[in-house]
């Protein structure tokens, strides 16, 4: 008969793979409507986004399982091959992330690879944003659609991410918060070792997806034009 396909290991790059393999495109799904309610409106080629209509979750206290839909993020290394993923389960009324204790994990091979948003894998990086939450740098992307930028997904993560070849400039995302800095401060260190040059870029709010829903992108746009170097204005903020 038909030889049955080993059972990937949980957490393992191969069931990251097969999940993101047994998803679909996000458009006209719930998936995109969660995006478009943060104010994230993406171009529909970001390969690294997939809807998955009935995804495993696990309550780890209780040890309850159900299924929910889920927007399926790709974390990928620099020859886009993918390492793990993240899961974040919606609410199947699209408002919100489902009403559970942990609507975001991640699986997989994370450290030094991302969720990268408009990035041709082998294609040389001049200039990118990095940052720990897949929704700020989201939400980055809105405001500078040109700007190729990887989500590290934790802090410990940005610190770890590997730089693709060629990066000259290096913007790092970071929250309000204090909690991220570690993840920002060794970042930096490392690309000052590699002769990058890294510039942090703080949003007014909370995170940069706080400034875009809150303060809108015409705003955001502006705030972000203050802390681009001169010569990254017109190519990543376009005027309008």
């Amino acid at each position: 008969g038909t030889q049955r396909q080993p059972a990937a290991a949980r957490g393992s790059p191969e069931a990251a793979c097969r999940l993101f393999a047994m998803s679909q495109p996000i458009a006209g799904t719930l998936a995109e409507r969660y995006l478009a309610g943060r104010g994230i409106l993406l171009s529909t080629h970001e390969r690294a986004l997939r809807f998955h209509p009935g995804c495993y979750y696990r309550d780890l206290v209780t040890g309850e399982t159900q299924t929910l839909p889920a927007l399926i993020a790709a974390v990928t290394n620099l020859d886009g091959q993918i390492t793990g993923l993240q899961r974040t389960w919606l609410d199947p009324s699209g408002q919100g992330k489902a009403q559970i204790t942990d609507p975001r994990r991640s699986l997989g091979d994370l450290l030094g690879n991302g969720i990268w948003l408009g990035r041709q894998p082998g294609a040389p990086v001049p200039v990118m944003a990095a940052g720990e939450g897949f929704e700020t740098m989201a939400s980055l992307k809105v405001v500078m659609p040109a700007l190729p930028v990887a989500a590290a997904t934790s802090a410990n993560h940005l610190a770890g991410l590997i730089f693709p070849p060629g990066c000259r400039r290096l913007y790092i995302a970071a929250d309000a918060d204090a909690a991220g800095r570690h993840g920002i401060e060794r970042l930096s260190q490392r690309a000052a070792e590699s002769g990058i040059l890294a510039l942090v870029l703080r949003p007014q709010l909370g995170d940069f997806n706080d400034d875009l829903r809150h303060l809108g992108r015409a705003h955001l746009a502006a705030w972000l034009s203050d802390q681009l170097l001169p010569e990254d204005v017109p190519l990543f903020l376009p005027p309008g």
